[in-house]
């Protein structure tokens, strides 16, 4: 889906620069009060290194939902809605940092300094854990979806049961207006019985990459697609899932968005964790990378997919006459507890996690000749990123990284990370 020209926002574009240079104080201002850890971490040796000739051993394998399947949930529901009759349908609000509160603030990275931040309201996400983002950018390489400025947001509901999880859910954020953000709730779900009634999507959402018209989703057991153009109504406002008395429901989300397919893991493929858009490779490509405990003494693989070039498959991975998506390429680096990646222009940007619930996670940018971790306070620590590290998304056409922390969703320019490690020296 190619979208008209970017002539006609000129306009808007400078309303938001306005906006990011105003914002960019305020957070610089709120960031000198957060202490860094006093703690430094060592530098990868040499950063990613290509494992040559093993980038076929990186395998998936595609189920597309069967589409008598796809055409039934509609059928009951009623004619699918767009990306654009959500945000119209948009009843709650993010706040700006004032409006945060100081725990809420403490969340966002140290350096380099957030230039956006936004804050989720504690009621909307209590019991629920922040996931993904991904953008519009991602979407199109004009940056919008139609005319608008999207942000897509996942959330997992924690069950309070060890290694279980509840249901997962993507706020569709209206980003038209960087001042006053405003949001609505959709619920993953997986159709079943046919096509006849739907599930929710039990485990937690780990990565999010919108591309063209499909929305790929990281959980625990594979990687799940979603066609933004099949997004159903829920009829029935109740904490159930699925056909129930009256009509469908949906956890209380007023939409629904059914899995219009899948990747499952084949042979030894490592399980995909982080993934994020790389639109610097021709033609555009998926990165992913694979959860490595912190304390692991074994390296993380990262590893490439290319897109499907055919029309018909808009937003599917390219696969082979068996239906399995082959990497392209594969790496590895020393860098374990990875809980973000990005891929763009040679380099790739590491989220390290903080190893404490009240620590703060490392940024890394790594290529085939070194290693850098951004630096701050007066030790020169490494640990200054966001306290609870989450995925990395870049929107090309803003020149901004998204990411979430907590109930904090914030953006900074790609320019400032690599700024605050160049001036490192």
């Amino acid at each position: 889906m190619k979208q008209r020209g970017r002539h006609r926002r000129q306009k808007r574009g400078k309303a938001l620069r306005a906006f990011l240079a105003g914002t960019a104080l305020a957070l610089t201002a709120a960031a000198t009060m957060i202490s860094a850890s006093q703690a430094t971490v060592s530098k990868a040796d040499a950063g990613v290194k290509e494992l040559a000739g093993s980038a076929a051993g990186f395998r998936l394998q595609e189920r597309l939902v069967p589409q008598a399947t796809l055409d039934r949930l509609p059928a009951s529901m009623g004619k699918p809605v767009g990306v654009r009759a959500v945000l119209d349908d948009a009843d709650r609000s993010l706040r700006v940092p004032a409006d945060c509160t100081g725990a809420d603030r403490s969340a966002l990275p140290v350096v380099p300094v957030a230039t956006r931040a936004y804050c989720w309201d504690a009621a909307d996400t209590r019991g629920w854990r922040a996931g993904a983002v991904t953008t519009s950018g991602d979407a199109d390489d004009d940056g919008h979806w139609g005319e608008q400025r999207v942000i897509l947001a996942g959330w997992t509901h924690d069950t309070g049961k060890a290694g279980r999880t509840g249901v997962a859910r993507i706020a569709f954020v209206n980003a038209d207006v960087p001042a006053h953000l405003t949001y609505t709730w959709a619920l993953l779900t997986v159709p079943v019985d046919g096509g006849r009634d739907y599930r929710g999507l039990p485990s937690a959402v780990s990565g999010l990459v919108w591309y063209q018209g499909k929305l790929l989703v990281t959980t625990a057991d594979g990687l799940y697609v979603y066609d933004l153009h099949r997004i159903q109504r829920a009829t029935v406002d109740s904490g159930r899932v699925g056909k129930v008395r009256g009509g469908w429901s949906a956890y209380g989300a007023r939409y629904v968005l059914p899995a219009v397919g899948s990747y499952q893991l084949a042979g030894k493929t490592p399980r995909p964790a982080a993934i994020s858009l790389d639109r610097s490779t021709a033609p555009d490509s998926l990165v992913a990378s694979e959860r490595v405990a912190a304390d692991s003494d074994r390296h993380t693989r990262l590893w490439r997919y290319a897109f499907s070039s055919d029309p018909a498959r808009a937003g599917l991975l390219a696969t082979d006459a068996a239906g399995r998506a082959v990497a392209t390429q594969a790496y590895e680096t020393k860098t374990t507890g990875v809980s973000g990646v990005l891929s763009y222009g040679g380099n790739w940007y590491l989220d390290r996690a903080s190893e404490t619930r009240d620590g703060r996670g490392t940024l890394w940018r790594q290529s085939s000749r070194e290693a850098q971790a951004t630096e701050c306070g007066s030790d020169e620590s490494n640990q200054c990123w966001s306290g609870r590290g989450g995925s990395l998304s870049y929107w090309e056409e803003t020149g901004e990284v998204w990411s979430q922390s907590g109930r904090m969703l914030y953006a900074l320019p790609l320019s400032s990370v690599d700024r605050a490690l160049d001036d490192q020296g």
